[in-house]
């Protein structure tokens, strides 16, 4: 691989984590001579990617940033013979279940020294790629706690009347029961599930060797029941209107949509010997 890299850092990098990114700053320029990038907005992400030369292209950013990145190569006809790497700051799931580091240095160390592997990924039909897990239908998401009361100041009654409330145990935040979605889900042509059966959840993840793995969840009252699994090349899923989440991303709704595994379709650099 070349050692000279095109460092591009996404803008939500810098807001969400600025030391993270000056670490990987440091350790990519001690280690390789670096083109570093700071693009404002998409449309320049966009364009740094396709002046890259001989360059190497090096992501830091979160998943949304390196689908990104691999969406744009793959529209342009040349994810195949590109290796990409990835230093992820902000949301780190996608980059570490693909097998990337968490941490800035570790990441930043498996860029220099790390071997590029041949990786699997969904295309729709609409030609948009998925590199990890998708979902149907997004979970929902646990509104955060709230900040504590600060009782340090204030008349002894307001003092005392924020202790009282303090005591009381916190209402558990409200999260939304998933709802049943009566779906068809096809895998190679063959149903895993069909409309008369409503399902809670759909998760197709590509696997290896052409392979995605399909795991659909029926609606259950009481004990909860057993997953349906499936594996194949090609998904599709059919229905209500219905919403999905794919690399931290959620598109929708659609009647219809399907997906094909595309073997071996992108290169991820990887620490040597994953």
């Amino acid at each position: 691989m070349s050692e000279q890299l095109l460092v591009i850092i996404d803008p939500a990098a810098r807001q969400a984590d600025g030391e993270s990114v000056r670490i990987a700053k440091d350790v990519l320029s001690a280690g390789a001579a670096a083109k570093l990038c700071l693009p404002d907005d998409p449309e320049e992400f966009a364009r740094a990617l396709g002046r890259r030369g001989s360059r190497r292209p090096v992501v830091v950013g979160d998943g949304r940033a390196l689908a990104r990145a691999v969406a744009l190569l793959h529209r342009q006809g040349e994810l195949g013979g590109c290796a990409l790497s990835v230093v992820p700051v902000g949301d780190t799931s996608l980059a570490e279940s693909l097998g990337v580091p968490g941490g800035a240095v570790a990441a930043a160390r498996a860029v220099l020294d790390g071997t590029a592997r041949r990786l699997d990924l969904l295309v729709d039909d609409g030609d948009d790629v998925v590199l990890g897990a998708l979902r149907i239908p997004s979970a929902p998401v646990r509104p955060p706690a709230a900040a504590p009361v600060p009782i340090s100041a204030g008349r002894p009654w307001y003092r005392s009347l924020v202790r009282t409330l303090a005591a009381r145990p916190a209402r558990p935040a409200t999260v939304p029961a998933p709802s049943a979605a009566r779906l068809r889900v096809e895998v190679d042509g063959q149903p895993v599930v069909d409309t008369d059966q409503p399902v809670e959840a759909v998760s197709v993840t590509p696997g290896t060797a052409g392979m995605a793995s399909v795991e659909v969840r029926p609606m259950s009252v009481g004990a909860e029941a057993t997953p349906l699994l499936a594996s194949g090349r090609t998904v599709t899923v059919t229905g209500a209107e219905f919403r999905y989440r794919a690399d931290a991303i959620v598109s929708g709704p659609v009647r219809r949509r399907s997906w094909r595994v595309a073997e071996g379709a992108w290169s991820l650099v990887l620490p040597a010997g994953h």
